[in-house]
């Protein structure tokens, strides 16, 4: 797991945190056929499949232009033959709207307890009404919405921490697994996940206002995501300053006390 802790916020707050990218920055990530996502991905690909499009909607300039940003990161890859989209990266795929600021396709294996069927065509505002404390992310919405489908490249990133190893959290595939019902912190940390998504944007050319959204989903068992004392006191702290309404949306409350107190202990040592 390549993740910067630094990217955790300090009190924790929600808000869109977007960052522009420089111009070597790398956005796609070949997907080792050994990496666990690769069997989630196939799973869900045998299953029922994953793309989703509005009606009428045409993803040829789509696909191209996630084969040139392949090209730009040194990866062969066409639409037209060779290993499935969902398959040859770790990222998974939506597009954002610039005109109406909706998303009228995806490609998601591994959402975080959200189905993808239930956002597609919808506006920007309203696939993120159900997020705790979402007053920033809502009043950024539109200008947000704008600044992504500009032209330019950029990337933000949110973490949590899971009881679950698994990568595809779709709710009506996988229920939400439950806390192991542990007293000791250190029992409880042992079963825990660290998961973070990296997720940017990049223009799609062509006439309308359309951007690439990426989803690059990272997990790491939380003992070993934690190895340094300063990381535990980051993530103490911001986990520390998240409020009662987030933590029950991130399904963290239950935790909480528990995570922090091994947080704590694992920073003081």
């Amino acid at each position: 797991m390549d993740f910067d802790f630094q990217l955790i916020g300090v009190p924790f707050r929600m808000r869109p945190g977007l960052t522009r990218l420089p111009a070597s920055a790398r956005q796609l990530t070949p997907l080792d056929p050994v990496h666990p996502l690769y069997a989630e991905k196939r799973a869900v690909l045998d299953r029922s499949g994953s793309r989703l499009a509005v009606p009428g909607f045409d993803a040829g300039p789509v696909l191209a232009a996630i084969a040139q940003q392949a090209r730009s990161n040194g990866i062969a890859w066409t639409p037209q033959e060779g290993t499935p989209l969902e398959l040859a990266f770790e990222e998974d795929f939506a597009v954002l709207d610039g005109e109406s600021g909706t998303l009228p396709w995806l490609c998601v294996c591994a959402p975080s307890h959200w189905a993808p069927e239930d956002k597609l065509g919808q506006p920007f505002a309203a696939v993120h009404a159900p997020v705790a404390d979402n007053a920033l992310l809502l009043a950024a919405a539109a200008p947000l919405v704008q600044l992504a489908t500009g032209g330019e490249r950029w990337e933000r990133h949110v973490w949590t921490v899971s009881p679950s190893g698994r990568h595809d959290q779709h709710p009506r595939r996988h229920p939400r697994e439950p806390w192991p019902d542990v007293a000791d912190a250190d029992a409880l940390a042992a079963h825990c996940w660290l998961r973070a998504e990296r997720q940017t944007f990049f223009p799609v050319p062509g006439p309308r206002r359309l951007a690439v959204f990426t989803i690059r989903v990272q997990l790491a068992p939380l003992a070993e995501a934690v190895d340094e004392a300063w990381k535990a006191r980051r993530l103490h702290d911001s986990l520390a300053s998240m409020s009662e309404a987030v933590a029950a949306y991130k399904g963290l409350a239950p935790a909480r006390p528990s995570l922090l107190r091994w947080l704590s202990t694992r920073a003081s040592a």
